[in-house]
């Protein structure tokens, strides 16, 4: 609904600021406006909270904050701003990274300084996805979420978006101790935290607390926050169109409220936080490049880019439509995209293409990886391995020692062979070439070095390698049977969405503001560009830049 103007009697609720979507970037713009004495509302079109937020890892990625800083991980602002150039480019506005380097510190502290609620540690390690670039960081400057008792969110409890893969009653898991599970094959460590872990389940289960962690323990902690800041939270109410002025400013959102339109005024302005188009099968074809238009996406399946189209219907330019936050993945018999990340650092694996030849760093960070892939046409691939790799490693989610399910072998998921041969047979690839890049990459393995992709020479490749070996991501693959598992080309989202400013105002094609929206996520054109600095660089500036809309739109006020 654009440029009627409405009578006060038309609306059917009225706010100073309105949010539209309830992962991260939502609550934490809902959070600061309220704190900052804007009557405030949230929207959310799903029947639970939390978007794609609630299915990630919980990562955020901003450097210098308090966190870090406590830790003595203290940069110069020079360096950060050489390492987000290095990776970025001319694909964002300087302004806007002057603003996320700026305000994410200010960020974290406003969280950690509203109320008890919001508590993160640092996930030590955890390198940045180029550390070798200048301004890299090989210890990481990635934090994460303390784990929270969801029982603490009452009611709320139930409308937290569930995880996309269950886990068992009282096991909770950080970032933090996921690196050393992988590893309880092969390390004291790993054994030591996998201990720990089962005891920490126990005295959750004996103390009857709902511990959870990750994203879903951001996503519970900012409702905390939002709640002691009475910011109502309205389930089942999609967006249907903004509503503006006669002069092109954003005046409120048309909604629906189980199944009831519902006209939203919106005085200091409307945040869209509503996510990409991942799971919208037309703006998929339309926008991302063949290769990654078909849906392996592991973001919520209620992102289909309403944000976005309403923006658009209100003026907005877009930018980095062709993107994504790419994720190399594979798909379950039930339909679940499942995400490889640790993975592709097994040593006693590789990846190959439909001619059976590897074409990329197998480790390297994943959205690297798969723009390889879909630049190279390399389709189909296969994640390799063999019977030493599976007693040693989990894969796809199924521990060391434990069988794949049965539907993963019938439906061609997983393909099982006694030789390198018969395995490239069984996957369609010439056995020939197959067999020579499986001898030719355990060449590699036993001399140390990768010269053909420099696999390892990254802190970030050898993150999830095997610290037991003189080289954790290169070993020989060599033990019978070896197994080829599907990958696709999946993602966490996309990158692409509204143009805005520092303010995270929107903006038209000629730079010019359309006055009273703001857009933060993958609503938003990414400030990471076409790539991807470290784990937690989706939703660190979500937040970061729902707080810096916030900030302005109270400013106005």
């Amino acid at each position: 609904m654009t440029g009627a103007a409405m009578n006060i009697d038309d609306w059917d609720r009225e706010v100073d600021f309105l949010v539209v979507g309830s992962g991260a970037g939502g609550l934490t713009g809902a959070l600061t406006a309220a704190h900052a004495g804007l009557s405030t509302v949230i929207i959310e079109k799903a029947s639970v909270f939390g978007g794609s937020t609630a299915l990630s890892g919980g990562g955020v990625w901003i450097p210098n904050n308090p966190v870090l800083r406590r830790e003595g991980i203290v940069d110069s602002r020079q360096s950060v701003r050489a390492y987000l150039d290095s990776l970025v480019g001319d694909h964002v506005p300087p302004e806007n990274i002057d603003a996320f380097i700026d305000a994410g510190p200010e960020m974290v502290e406003f969280l950690e300084n509203v109320g008890p609620h919001m508590r993160f540690q640092w996930c030590p390690g955890y390198s940045d996805y180029h550390p070798e670039n200048p301004g890299g960081r090989a210890e990481g400057r990635s934090i994460e979420p303390l784990p929270v008792d969801l029982k603490r969110l009452g009611a709320d409890e139930e409308l937290l978006r569930p995880a996309a893969l269950a886990t068992p009653p009282g096991l909770f898991i950080t970032s933090k101790d996921f690196v050393s599970l992988n590893m309880v094959m092969r390390t004291w460590k790993g054994r030591r935290t996998a201990l720990a872990t089962g005891l920490r389940a126990i005295k959750a289960l004996v103390l009857r607390r709902h511990m959870d962690t990750l994203g879903r323990a951001l996503v519970a902690r900012l409702r905390l926050a939002v709640n002691d800041a009475g910011v109502p939270l309205l389930l089942d109410t999609p967006m249907q169109s903004l509503i503006t002025d006669e002069s092109g400013t954003v005046i409120g959102v048309l909604a629906e409220h189980r199944g009831e339109p519902v006209r939203i005024h919106a005085r200091a302005g409307v945040l869209l936080a509503t996510g990409g188009f991942e799971h919208n099968h037309e703006m998929r074809k339309r926008n991302l490049p063949t290769g990654g238009r078909d849906d392996y996406s592991a973001a919520s399946a209620d992102n289909t880019g309403d944000g976005i189209v309403a923006g658009v219907k209100a003026g907005a330019a877009t930018d980095l439509m062709d993107d994504a936050w790419w994720m190399p993945s594979f798909q379950r018999p039930d339909g679940i995209n499942q995400v490889l990340v640790s993975e592709r650092s097994i040593p006693r694996s590789i990846i190959v293409d439909q001619h059976g030849r590897r074409f990329t760093n197998e480790a390297a960070p994943y959205v690297t990886f798969v723009h390889a892939q879909i630049a190279g046409g390399h389709e189909p691939t296969w994640f390799v391995f063999d019977k030493t790799a599976k007693a040693r490693y989990p894969v796809g989610g199924i521990m060391p020692g434990q069988p794949f399910p049965k539907d993963w072998i019938t439906t061609g998921l997983v393909h099982v062979a006694d030789s390198p041969a018969a395995l490239a047979t069984a996957v369609g690839v010439d056995p020939e070439a197959l067999t020579e890049t499986l001898d030719r990459y355990n060449g590699f393995a036993r001399a140390g070095h990768d010269p053909a992709h420099g696999r390892g020479a990254s802190a970030y490749d050898n993150y999830y390698g095997d610290p037991s070996l003189p080289h954790p991501t290169l070993d020989v693959l060599d033990r019978a049977p070896f197994y080829a598992l599907r990958v696709r080309a999946g993602d966490l989202g996309t990158k692409g969405g509204l143009v805005y400013n520092a303010s995270g105002q929107v903006l038209r094609e000629d730079s010019s503001v359309i006055d009273g929206l703001y857009a933060t996520g993958n609503t938003s054109a990414a400030v990471m560009g076409t790539d991807y600095a470290g784990a937690g660089a989706t939703i660190g500036p979500a937040m970061v830049f729902g707080y810096v809309a916030a900030r302005h739109a109270a400013a106005r006020r």
